[in-house]
């Protein structure tokens, strides 16, 4: 259904372009929640578009059917970003609602169709006739059992012969699956189901952001974080009935969920890393600063005092990467609030981080006027590399650590700005 090719910068400027924006979306979905307590619809039946001419009345009328069968009153809703093979002519005169999406991308289609629905719950599913719309019960039943999102599992239903290839079906789908249920402990065996429904609440509280297909991933992802209810059904996946190539790519859009799950991740991204090359680093450089170390025949000595220093340095890096991360995703509205974060914060100001960088820039120093005093006490002359870089090595880390934490704490600092003024703007006069 998406343009994977499209980056995320290409879709903010289109977005500009058209004086549209997401945030625009969430609060016509207020709207919508409003006219739904004036209409009540209990089930929109949602599919996004692009150029699915061959396929969209079919799945429109598997939807109207099970709609009518099931005595469900709901609506059928056609997102289409931009069709041009007249697949919103067809929608209409099938009697569904087409609503017209600026944005190219999966996700986008998928945002702007469910503020624009009127129903009490949302189903969403590919219209290439992949999924069987009029099989919907077992959706609509978890969400009346006040579910917030139910999640389809096509690796424990039913893959008809060829609708998936081999590397989503034993590589892309139950790696990206596992890795999302290792990252944030949540119980979904099919991260990749395009078919799942959700409440008009859960999607406000959600507040999706992604464009294009890493979207299954943030809905996933957002509500697991949210602790939402969060219910799995076994579902059928059939080939699609197009002629043509499907929008989807593999290995690009496979890229694209682990990309977001990483960032949306910064425990595994950077904290973990980061804390075993820190431990690793410091515990190798206190056992070598003393002096060599020989385990057998192989003799450690400051070559191996200097990479550990590095790891020092570069672990830290990678601890500061994830509160920055954190605290970006949190700011973007791409992660909830965190209690935790905001504990830290309150114990760690700026100034408390201004206060260490300063300390360590100045045990730096005095290691480095040490390493001078010790030189001049043997003439400025040569100097054995074993005693001498014993002192500059741990010097230079200090130094380099305390500059690090310094300007952290500035950068932290200017990256809570913008949320810190938003919470202001929302206290009451």
């Amino acid at each position: 259904m998406s343009e994977s090719s499209d980056t995320s910068e290409l879709t903010s400027q289109r977005t500009r372009q058209q004086g549209i924006s997401l945030s625009k979306v969430l609060v016509n979905c207020e709207t919508s929640l409003s006219d739904a307590a004036r209409n009540p619809i209990e089930l929109t039946i949602l599919m996004p578009c692009l150029n699915e001419s061959e396929t969209l009345e079919v799945c429109i009328l598997k939807a109207m059917k099970f709609l009518e069968a099931n005595q469900v009153h709901g609506e059928v809703v056609v997102s289409d970003n931009g069709s041009t093979d007249g697949s919103q002519d067809i929608a209409r005169r099938c009697g569904a609602r087409v609503v017209d999406v600026p944005v190219r991308g999966y996700g986008a289609a998928l945002i702007f169709g469910s503020a624009e629905a009127r129903g009490k719950y949302i189903i969403m599913g590919d219209s290439d006739d992949s999924y069987d719309f009029s099989n919907l019960l077992p959706f609509v039943k978890k969400l009346r059992e006040a579910h917030d999102l139910v999640i389809g599992n096509r690796l424990t239903g039913d893959i008809k012969t060829g609708a998936m290839p081999w590397k989503n079906r034993w590589i892309g789908t139950p790696a990206l699956s596992a890795i999302g249920r290792m990252f944030f402990q949540c119980s979904v065996g099919d991260f990749n189901c395009g078919l799942r429904g959700f409440s008009q609440e859960a999607f406000r509280r959600m507040k999706l952001r992604t464009t294009g297909m890493e979207f299954a991933s943030e809905m996933i992802v957002k509500a697991t974080l949210l602790k939402m209810r969060i219910a799995e059904v076994p579902t059928s996946l059939s080939p699609d009935g197009r002629s043509r190539p499907p929008h989807l790519r593999p290995w690009q859009d496979g890229w694209r969920h682990l990309r977001f799950m990483l960032l949306c991740s910064p425990r595994w991204l950077f904290l973990y890393p980061g804390l075993l090359l820190v431990l690793v680093g410091m515990f190798a450089g206190a056992t070598l600063l003393p002096g060599p170390r020989t385990i057998g025949r192989i003799t450690l000595d400051i070559h191996t005092l200097f990479y550990a220093a590095i790891a020092v340095l570069v672990g830290l890096q990678a601890l500061l990467f994830a509160i920055f991360s954190k605290t970006f995703a949190i700011t973007e509205g791409l992660l909830p609030p965190d209690n935790k974060m905001q504990v830290f914060y309150e114990w760690f100001n700026l100034e408390l981080w201004l206060i260490v960088g300063f300390g360590l820039v100045t045990a730096g120093l005095g290691g480095a006027i040490y390493s001078v005093t010790f030189w001049g006490r043997h003439g400025f002359g040569a100097l054995s590399p074993s005693q001498v870089m014993r002192i500059a090595i741990p010097s230079g880390l200090s130094l380099a650590v305390g500059c690090q934490i310094g300007l952290s704490g500035f950068f932290l600092s200017l990256l809570r700005m913008s949320r810190e003024r938003m919470s202001r703007k929302k206290q009451p006069a």
